[in-house]
């Protein structure tokens, strides 16, 4: 089994070296074979370079739409198996050799590990934390963490293109229904925890990120560009 970790990334350079140091951590610890990938979106600072450092393959992609740029890494990759992780992710060494062993299942066609967010709020602490529990009933996972069959992902043409918001949230839905119809099944990791940056909810106010998040405001702007532009600045540390 070869797995292919796939990094999009824009203007990154700040913490893509976390992030990076815990996937090679990762590859390290894993019994399987594992390439790094790194979608640099037209970024202006040394995400690019930063990326190398690590030795990463690094794949560019000028278009800012996060389902483009996570195709474009799929389409790169050599592996039969697909991990895609955000760039200001922390996740655990034993993160790789989990999905592995998720994978060693051949009615496995694909899963997702544990999102935990922290931000400095405690109301969006407890927001987000009724969310992850009732994602994780309702068979919704983030891209934060996400991994599937090359195969699977061929057959339903990767990430939606037109999506700028809510791509990953589909994409799992659909790879659920797929494994459903063909009597296989999803993995979700509950031992594998990882954690994205809080930077976004530190640096929003509340009441946009309640907005922004609202399943129903997604809905009716997933496809508009315009809607998401500032979701999607890149803050300092």
């Amino acid at each position: 089994m070869l797995i292919s970790v796939v990094i999009p990334a824009f203007n990154e350079e700040a913490y893509l070296p976390t992030t990076l140091s815990c996937v090679r951590d990762a590859i390290s610890a894993c019994r399987c074979s594992a390439e790094l990938i790194v979608v640099d979106n037209e970024s202006a600072d040394r995400t690019g370079e930063v990326a190398r450092s690590f030795g990463a393959r690094v794949v560019h992609k000028a278009v800012h739409n996060i389902s483009r740029v996570r195709n474009a890494g799929a389409s790169a990759a050599r592996g039969d198996v697909l991990a895609f992780v955000d760039a200001d992710t922390i996740v655990p060494s034993y993160f790789l050799e989990r999905v592995a062993e998720a994978m060693g299942d051949p009615a496995c066609f694909g899963g997702s590990a544990n999102i935990v967010h922290t931000p400095t709020s405690k109301l969006l602490r407890a927001y987000l934390k009724a969310w992850r529990w009732l994602g994780a009933r309702l068979d919704m996972a983030q891209g934060a963490a996400q991994f599937c069959r090359r195969s699977a992902f061929d057959l339903l043409t990767g990430y939606d293109e037109s999506y700028f918001m809510g791509e990953d949230v589909d994409f799992y839905w659909r790879l659920q229904k797929l494994s459903a119809k063909a009597g296989g099944h999803l993995s979700f990791l509950r031992d594998v925890k990882v954690v994205p940056s809080a930077r976004r909810f530190d640096m929003t106010p509340a009441w946009r990120t309640l907005m922004w998040t609202n399943p129903v405001f997604i809905a009716l702007f997933r496809k508009r560009c315009s809607a998401w532009a500032a979701w999607y600045v890149k803050t300092p540390r």
